[in-house]
Formats: structure tokens, sequence, C-alpha cells
């Protein structure tokens, strides 16, 4: 597989689940490529060593942990995985723990940068959304069903109408879209107000 062909992520269908269902054929999560393939160990271990001088915490390697998660990232690293998969093992190294301090943070900003990189052709405030979803899956914050769902209706293309059921990014507002613009903004109406608000369209989410 070639790098162009490894950083053109699907797309899922316009109601922000792939056909078969969530993690299934067609979501950005099944694209496979060697995606870990430019981060050897010591640049792992340099992710870590700067996390723990910004707190100010020893950095160490996990006498019981360290040198196995080193030979086996060293195999991993070239392996050609789906998306979903190496996100999986990324989250996995956060548990076996190679280092003193500071592993979740470390493998999730290794699965954010990735992130940054693939999913560079959608709007900023999604991109934005979708690394820091896979940092927090990554660290453990957020399980697997919910990364996926939320993903998956990140890089869903949709149309909107009048009509149509919305929410915010980061679902904390719902409400229903009252016109759509001829620059394609989108005038939408909160739940529970009177207030219309405009909005770009890759700012709201078609709410199931």
């Amino acid at each position: 597989m070639t790098d162009e062909t490894a950083n053109r992520l699907a797309r899922t269908p316009d109601n922000g689940r792939p056909a078969s269902g969530g993690d299934g054929l067609g979501s950005p999560l099944q694209t496979r490529a060697a995606f870990l393939k430019n981060w050897d160990w010591l640049a792992v271990v340099s992710i870590n060593r700067g996390a723990c001088e910004r707190s100010r915490a020893q950095h160490g390697t996990n006498s019981e942990t360290g040198a196995a998660c080193a030979a086996d990232w060293e195999k991993l690293r070239f392996e050609t995985l789906t998306l979903g998969e190496t996100l999986d093992r990324l989250r996995a190294y956060h548990r076996r723990a190679p280092f003193l301090f500071f592993n979740g943070n470390t493998f999730a900003t290794i699965g954010r940068e990735l992130a940054l990189a693939l999913f560079s052709d959608l709007h900023p405030s999604r991109k934005r959304e979708v690394s820091s979803v896979i940092g927090h899956y990554i660290a453990g914050v957020l399980d697997r069903e919910s990364m996926v769902g939320i993903v998956e209706s990140l890089c869903a293309t949709a149309e909107f109408k009048t009509g149509d059921r919305v929410k915010t990014l980061r679902g904390s507002t719902s409400g229903v879209i009252l016109k759509i613009l001829g620059d394609g903004r989108i005038v939408w109406q909160p739940d529970g107000t009177k207030s219309e608000l405009t909005a770009l369209p890759e700012s709201l989410l078609r709410e199931n």
C-alpha cells in the first residue's frame, strides 16, 4: 500500500455509520497501513521524556515491562493493521506501562498526531475533535464503542435539509434546522429556546 493510499481515509455514509455497522466496511477505522512505521522506540521515549519534563516528573523505564515493550514495538510499527487495530494497540501499550509516568499521555500523543495527519481533509473543528476523541480512547477515558461512533459521525458527509435534527460536535446542544442559506450556512434553533443560530454545516452533526 502506498503512503497516498494509506492517507486517503474512507468516508462513512451521511447517517454517520457504515452500512455494515460500527467499525465495519466503509469506516475510516478500517483503512489499512503500517501507521506507526515513522515512530521508532526512541521517538516514543522522547515523547515520554518531554511529558515528564513539562510536569517535572521523573523520566524512566519500567524495569518489569520496558524492555519487552521496546522489542515488541519495533515489530509492531512495521505491521499493516487497520487504523482501529492500531488505536487498540496504542491503548494496550498504555496499559502495559513501559514508563514510570505518563504512559497514557505518551501513547495518546501518538494517536492524536496520527489523527491530525490522516484526517487532514476534514474541517479543522472536526479534525480537532477526531484527534481529541482518539486521544481519550487511548488514554482509557473513552470506551471503544463510543470512540468508533463519534469518529464515524465526525467523518460523515451529511446533506442537511430544513427540519433535520442536529447537534453540536460535542453533543452538548441539540435542535432543529430552520433553513439553509444560499451560501450553505445553516440556521437552526436549539431545543427549548426561541433563538436562531447560524452555523457552518461542518460544525453540526445529524442527530439520529
